[in-house]
């Protein structure tokens, strides 16, 4: 059984990140905690309603009840990157080159890094956002679908529709995929070509409940997703990716929901947190599952490994927190 560091946060957690080699974990009511050479609390001074990482500075990007923009180095330094006033942000996307985008409204905004804005209206309110992996392009989920707009230049925004409520958005790592989550408990995604959508679309139902965690393995085979009594995993290796094919279903628990899934950053193992607080790995290859903790007190609703993979840090919505050494 690997060791589990324990953390203890007041509150609701919201996310766990890796900056560099230091586990951070984010409380809703508003604090940053790090775990580096003992703890040490940064106080953000509003609730928080999204912490994600930019991977290409190790930072964090926050969004508040203030309607600030932060950028949180690994030290706690804060940078203020946008404030929209009387607002909550509670949309922001880390993307190349230094951009960052974030949603205000019906409008996604992007802010580049010599602090130039670029907006994009959509007709309804602006749910996700995510950066392609090659060039400065978004993807933009909104209801009835997803608009996909170049920043840089000056080329015609692309429609993918579908109808419904699309609440989250993920490109592929090879950027041929858009696939996003929806209100109806499924998954939609489009096969991309060139400069046009594919005409198929690849619809992934199923799910008892709302699907509020991906995760993609490293190489883009697969997609991982919660929402289910286990963690869903789609095919994506081949052109078409998923259509005609069934998901792995891994670390199966009658009538526990998974609510967070990680996939390791150099194998196809997948670490999944469940309602009850327990946290399993499976290894995709033949689902070996390795129990990594016990049931404890909340969700889990967060979940992040560190670079070299030896780490795995836990968030839960009772603030029942920790780090779990997979090498121990």
């Amino acid at each position: 059984m690997p060791t589990v560091a324990p953390l203890d946060i007041e509150g609701h957690v919201l996310a766990t990140h890796f900056l560099g080699e230091t586990p951070v974990f984010a409380a809703s009511g508003g604090t940053i905690h790090r775990l580096d050479g003992g703890e040490k609390v940064t106080d953000i001074g509003a609730g928080l309603l999204t912490c994600v990482k930019d991977p290409a500075n190790q930072t964090l990007l926050t969004g508040g009840e203030d309607g600030r923009v932060l950028r949180i180095a690994n030290d706690g330094t804060l940078t203020e990157l946008a404030h929209v006033p009387r607002k909550w942000i509670n949309v922001v996307a880390p993307g190349p080159q230094g951009a960052i985008a974030y949603a205000q409204g019906k409008s996604a905004i992007v802010r580049l890094a010599d602090g130039s804005t670029k907006e994009f209206h959509e007709e309804r309110t602006v749910e996700a956002i995510d950066f392609a992996p090659k060039g400065l392009r978004i993807a933009v989920a909104r209801y009835n679908g997803v608009t996909l707009h170049w920043v840089a230049t000056s080329g015609a925004p692309v429609d993918l529709e579908w109808k419904g409520a699309h609440t989250g958005v993920t490109f592929s790592p090879d950027g041929r995929f858009v696939v996003t989550t929806m209100q109806e408990s499924a998954l939609h995604g489009w096969k991309l070509d060139g400069k046009s959508a594919d005409a198929r679309h690849m619809r992934m139902t199923g799910y008892p409940a709302k699907v509020k965690s991906l995760s993609w393995s490293p190489k883009g085979k697969w997609l991982a997703s919660s929402g289910a009594p286990a963690a869903i995993v789609w095919p994506f290796a081949s052109k078409d990716g998923p259509m005609g094919k069934a998901p792995l279903e891994l670390g199966t628990r009658a009538n526990i929901l998974v609510t967070q899934v990680a996939f390791h950053p150099l194998e196809e193992v997948l670490a999944i947190g469940f309602i009850d607080g327990m946290i399993l790995a499976v290894r995709i290859a033949d689902g070996k599952e390795a129990l990594l903790r016990r049931p404890g007190k909340g969700a889990i609703t967060g979940l992040a490994w560190s670079a070299t993979g030896k780490l795995l840090s836990f968030a839960s919505e009772a603030g029942d927190c920790g780090v779990i050494d997979i090498s121990a």
